[in-house]
């Protein structure tokens, strides 16, 4: 089984660099307090780390299928 990580997009995107607007689109995060269950690995970390301002880490290191839930 892969480790999930579950996140919260706590702050608007809006007026964001645009990078980062991507980076969360990127994440499946939609509006503001939506949740995703995200597959926890280097790659999903570092976009987690760049919008860091943005977000917050709500469980760490969740077993979960070999999919993420949506």
């Amino acid at each position: 089984m892969q480790k999930m990580m579950k996140i919260k997009l706590l702050r608007s995107p809006a007026g964001r660099i645009p990078k980062h607007c991507a980076t969360i689109k990127g994440l499946g995060l939609t509006k503001t307090n939506s949740e995703r269950t995200i597959v926890d690995n280097p790659q999903t970390r570092g976009m987690v780390k760049e919008i860091g301002y943005l977000v917050s880490v709500i469980e760490d290191g969740i077993s979960g299928s070999k999919q993420a839930k949506g």
